[in-house]
Formats: C-alpha cells, structure tokens, sequence
C-alpha cells in the first residue's frame, strides 16, 4: 500500500467529523438565539405599532430556516460517523421533517411578504438571510434553482 495507516487514518476523520457536527449543532443554536433575540428587541416596536408584527415574524423565520439547514448537516454528519442501519432510517426521517418545515417556512414566507410588499412597508427583492429552501428555490428573487 501507500504506507498510510487506515486505522489513524480513520480516526481522524472520524474525530473531524465528530468536532464539524458539534460546530454546526452549536452554529443552529447561536443563529436561532441571535433570531430570537433580534425578534424579541423589535416586538415592542410591533406591539406599539410602529413596526408591523408580520416583518418582525419573517425575520424571525428567517433565522429559523437557517438553522434547520445547520441542523440537518449536523445530522448527516452524525450519520456519517455511525452508519447503521437504525442511523440511516432516523435521518431520513429527520431530514423529511426538517426539509418539510422548511419548505412550509420559506412558503409562509414568501406569501407574507407578499402581503408586506404589497401594502408597499417592504420591497420583495430585499434579500434575506436563508431564502434557499430545502429543495432549491430563490424566494426572493422569484427564481427557481
């Protein structure tokens, strides 16, 4: 062979794989507190009625979406260091349910600023944080992938 050692070899990748799913796992849960607390800051504004309530709530989902996206990548990294069987079939499992709150997300989303858009409070070719939902759309561009 090359003379490379499969076994070290292994583990390293192994303890990358182990480090890249704990950093995205942690970047999910920093992008969703800094949503959160993004949201939290402008309610006041919405409740008050100097904001509207609907653009505070796209921003929040916004952030939202893409931490389902970190999340998932966790998961299939997850899955990559521990390939079993009942791995693979909680996956997908994961993976259909996050893909289809993404998509339900980015499709509540778009309709909303639709709805914003239209009384003329925010133009709908503002780009977004996480626009992409699972399957590829451009929402705020009107394109497809």
């Amino acid at each position: 062979m090359l003379g490379v050692d499969l076994a070290a070899a292994t583990e390293v990748i192994d303890a990358v794989t182990g480090w890249s799913h704990v950093a995205l796992d942690l970047a999910s849960a920093i992008v969703i507190a800094l949503g959160a607390i993004q949201a939290f800051a402008e309610l006041p504004k919405a409740i008050r009625g100097l904001r509207r309530f609907t653009e505070v709530r796209l921003e929040f989902a916004r952030y939202l979406a893409m931490a389902l996206e970190f999340q998932l990548a966790a998961d299939v990294l997850q899955t990559a260091i521990s390939p079993s069987w009942d791995q693979l079939g909680i996956l997908a499992a994961v993976a259909t349910i996050r893909t289809a709150l993404n998509f339900s997300l980015a499709r509540e989303m778009k309709e909303e600023r639709t709805l914003v858009s239209g009384d003329g409070a925010r133009s709908s070719a503002t780009a977004t944080l996480s626009e992409v939902s699972a399957s590829g759309p451009r929402i705020a561009e009107g394109k497809t992938a």
